[in-house]
């Protein structure tokens, strides 16, 4: 394993406050241990870091061996999507509180990077949604989801109505504010606020969980991640899908969306010893002692 990473990607949250420093940190440290440094232009751009190899997204991808990511879920979700196709490896580095994915606390950033750098890491495996938009059999858009796609109505519109297929067996209309379509990832995202079950990240599932439904009685179902969900916009003023927060569409009457497994994965490296029921004690509180009076 030591040595399988040459080239190293390098993305951060540059908006956000005091990354600047850790983000220049982290490419010195990896400069010196002889690795190459290749940081995403953006991130390069607004902290200072030019003097360094810079590459767009998909040049990273396409490029890269590993990409480590600093800030947040967020940050790494919008990293995922866009390097999936291309197989790069993912290292989420916590620039605040600990996070479901970004799992490196910052002050442990190099003694982290150095372990799995040398091969000590335990290596996590994520699938991810390949979600459409449709108008009149034209595919309007077509992108990737780490999370989930959700349809949902706007910010001035009332209820949405929805005809739902799942494998082109008709499942239900719903009438609800919107309806989510989360893998195990997504599933302690969005979905978890709606009140959907978390789902292991190993299972091999998505799970439909309706946004405040009209019929109390529709209730989140766990289905094989085989099956193909189709969602057609049946009445739905100002109604919009997202995919992971992060690209958006406005969407009209019998606009459909489509919503299977992708062919492309995510993997993780997580530091060794990674144990996910820590990290949703952790993240959820699940251990936490009421305050003291």
């Amino acid at each position: 394993m030591q040595n399988a990473f040459r080239t190293i990607a390098l993305v951060g949250k540059y908006q956000s406050q005091g990354i600047a420093e850790p983000l220049a940190a982290i490419a010195a440290f990896l400069k010196d241990g002889g690795y190459n440094v290749l940081i995403e232009r953006d991130t390069a751009e607004n902290i200072g870091l030019a003097a360094h190899a810079t590459a767009s997204i998909d040049e990273l991808g396409a490029g890269a061996d590993l990409a480590v990511v600093v800030g947040g879920d967020g940050t790494m979700l919008s990293v995922a999507r866009l390097v999936a196709p291309h197989g790069v490896p993912l290292v989420g580095v916590n620039q605040g509180r600990l996070g479901f994915m970004t799992d490196i606390a910052l002050k442990d950033t190099q003694k982290a990077l150095k372990a799995i750098l040398e091969g000590e890491y335990d290596a996590e495996e994520r699938n991810i949604l390949q979600g459409t938009v449709t108008r009149q059999g034209q595919v309007l858009l077509d992108t990737l989801a780490l999370n989930d796609v959700v349809v949902s109505r706007g910010a001035i519109g009332g209820m949405i109505e929805l005809t739902v297929s799942i494998d082109d067996k008709f499942v239900y209309n719903q009438r609800a504010d919107g309806l989510i379509i989360a893998t195990p990832t997504g599933s302690t995202a969005y979905a978890l606020s709606a009140n959907g079950p978390i789902l292991h990240p190993n299972l091999p599932a998505i799970v439909l969980v309706p946004v405040a439904p009209h019929a109390l009685s529709n209730r989140p179902i766990v289905l094989s991640d085989d099956c193909e969900v189709k969602m057609t916009l049946t009445r739905g003023r100002d109604a919009g899908a997202h995919f992971d927060g992060q690209a958006h569409f406005s969407l009209i009457d019998r606009d459909r969306i489509t919503v299977r497994r992708s062919q492309h994965r995510i993997r993780l490296l997580h530091p060794r010893g990674y144990d996910y029921f820590r990290m949703l004690r952790e993240k959820l509180h699940w251990s936490a002692l009421p305050p003291a009076h």
